[in-house]
């Protein structure tokens, strides 16, 4: 996509369980009030939609602002469908990071005046041996999970490694603590590095399930 200038002040999507990345694409089915508002003005300006992780607790305060975590992820709307019931299911395509600085609330959603977190000029590049052991260790997630193919389609695509970083920071089963960790990482080096890390720990953290759940072996039995 060609570079888009993100205005200072844009329309705000705070959500419990979502978090948006960089180059990566985040289909929302959009049925509150406020937010359809949102879709509405977003599309009769820039299609611009800023995306927050709200921070625990928020539960007792939905309906009201409650607190958000200060990084986001700034989207473009690049898929639309109005429904017949006045909702819609829009496709955001994550431009750039955000550092939201001021909230406004004379809407029926939240305003945030935001600054963007910029990218390197040129494609961020990994080093070798990271690359390498990220892809080591996301094939060997995807053989726990039975993901085998979905992921060597994805490789085979080539990606840059900010693309490949992203996309896997987005789509795995990560908790959406552990996504918005990766999301605040101050370069893609360090997100790599987390993403690594994370996917190590979570085979790990599933290897040790199945060895639980697994009948003892009768040999050993005794």
């Amino acid at each position: 996509m060609t570079k888009i200038e993100i205005p200072k002040i844009i329309s705000l999507f705070p959500l419990p369980t979502t978090v948006l990345f960089p180059k990566a694409h985040l289909p929302l089915h959009i049925f509150e009030p406020r937010y359809r508002e949102m879709v509405h003005d977003a599309l009769d300006s820039h299609r611009l939609i800023g995306m927050a992780l709200l921070k625990e607790g928020w539960e007792e305060e939905y309906d009201r602002n409650p607190p958000i975590c200060e990084i986001g992820c700034v989207g473009r709307m690049l898929y639309v469908q109005p429904l017949e019931d006045g909702c819609f299911n829009i496709v955001l395509y994550g431009l750039s990071k955000i550092v939201i600085r001021d909230q406004f609330f004379d809407k029926s959603y939240r305003q945030a005046w935001v600054e963007p977190v910029e990218a390197a000029q040129d494609t961020p590049k990994l080093p070798p041996l990271l690359r390498t052991g990220l892809i080591t260790v996301l094939r060997d997630y995807a053989r726990l999970r039975g993901w085998q193919r979905q992921i060597e389609s994805v490789l085979e695509l080539s990606l840059d490694d900010e693309r490949l970083v992203n996309l896997f920071s987005s789509e795995f089963d990560f908790t959406p603590l552990e996504k918005q960790f990766l999301l605040e990482s101050e370069s893609l080096f360090v997100q790599a590095k987390r993403l690594f890390d994370l996917i190590g720990f979570h085979i790990q953290e599933r290897k040790a399930t199945q060895r639980a759940s697994s009948p003892p072996d009768p040999k050993t039995a005794s």
